[in-house]
């Protein structure tokens, strides 16, 4: 197992410390703050932890502050309903006696029923598109520190986008789009056979790269000083089993954005096009002038 994998893992692995209460922790890389798809993958953990035989179906979260790196994070589970067919758990984190981070996750039990599904874009295929590695050197060292800091260290989830120059609005003429922006992800190595651990590996990427998406229909970027941007909060609907150490194809676009805000939506279907999750999130996207040649 991959050293950057073995510490996703790591991460996602909260110490219970009390009944419906567990305790997880940052990696120490020097972000600012607690990156918003681990705080949402140690909540699906802690919901996960007390709901048996019931496979996580939809779960919507709101962060309420900045997360501290350096300090744990506790999450407190409250177990809201046990019904005939769904069960529902509500998650605060919180750091320095203070909800950062809230959750309500949904549960359901094994059915059949009726089946639709939008079919995904025709993209090439990941094998044909730039890893991480293939970035331009010349435009990495144009980056600001902590995105250098980024592409040049392993990461647990890999990421090869079909534009990638949508990544870097800010160092290229970029027109305005309202295209989709599709990437393929998959988690660096194997993953254990849970199909709970799947699942909040997903959500931990699914915040990778929704929140740029309300900003390229202004050839913009959170990269750039002048933005100040942040989740306000997430939701993501799960259809079916899949496994996240395959690659998946993240589908995402902005409906509006308005009032320093920006919706993102996007659909992530496996390799043979079965659309096996959903997700949406509200962002802050407020423009700073004054730093605008920052």
């Amino acid at each position: 197992m991959s050293k950057a994998i073995d510490n996703l893992l790591s991460i996602l692995d909260l110490e219970p410390i009390e009944v419906n209460l567990f305790r997880g922790r940052s990696p120490q890389d020097r972000w600012q703050r607690v990156f918003g798809g681990q705080v949402i993958g140690q909540a699906l953990v802690a919901a996960c932890r007390t709901v048996e035989q019931r496979t996580l179906h939809s779960m919507h979260c709101y962060f309420l502050l900045g997360g501290d790196p350096r300090a744990p994070i506790v999450y407190e589970v409250d177990r809201i309903r046990d019904g005939r067919s769904f069960t529902t758990r509500g998650v605060s984190a919180i750091q320095h006696g203070r909800p950062i981070f809230s959750l309500t996750a949904s549960f359901h039990v094994e059915e059949t029923g009726l089946e639709h599904m939008e079919p995904p874009p025709e993209v090439p295929p990941p094998e044909d598109l730039p890893g991480q590695s293939d970035i331009d050197p010349a435009l990495l060292a144009r980056m600001p520190e902590s995105q250098r800091r980024y592409y040049a260290s392993a990461q647990p989830i890999e990421i090869r986008a079909v534009d990638y120059q949508h990544y870097f609005s800010r160092y290229f003429a970029r027109e305005p789009t309202t295209l989709p922006f599709c990437v393929w992800i998959r988690a660096t190595d194997r993953l254990p056979d849970d199909l709970a651990i799947h699942r909040c590996v997903l959500a931990y990427a699914s915040d990778m790269t929704l929140l740029d998406v309300c900003l390229f229909p202004h050839g913009r970027s959170v990269i750039e000083p002048a933005i100040q941007s942040a989740s306000l909060d997430h939701a993501i609907w799960f259809y079916g089993p899949f496994r996240a150490d395959e690659w998946l194809l993240y589908v995402q676009d902005s409906p509006v954005a308005g009032g320093a805000r920006g919706l993102s939506r996007g659909n992530i279907y496996t390799r043979d096009g079965r659309l096996i999750a959903s997700v949406a999130q509200e962002g802050l996207i407020r423009l700073r002038p004054d730093l605008a040649d920052g």
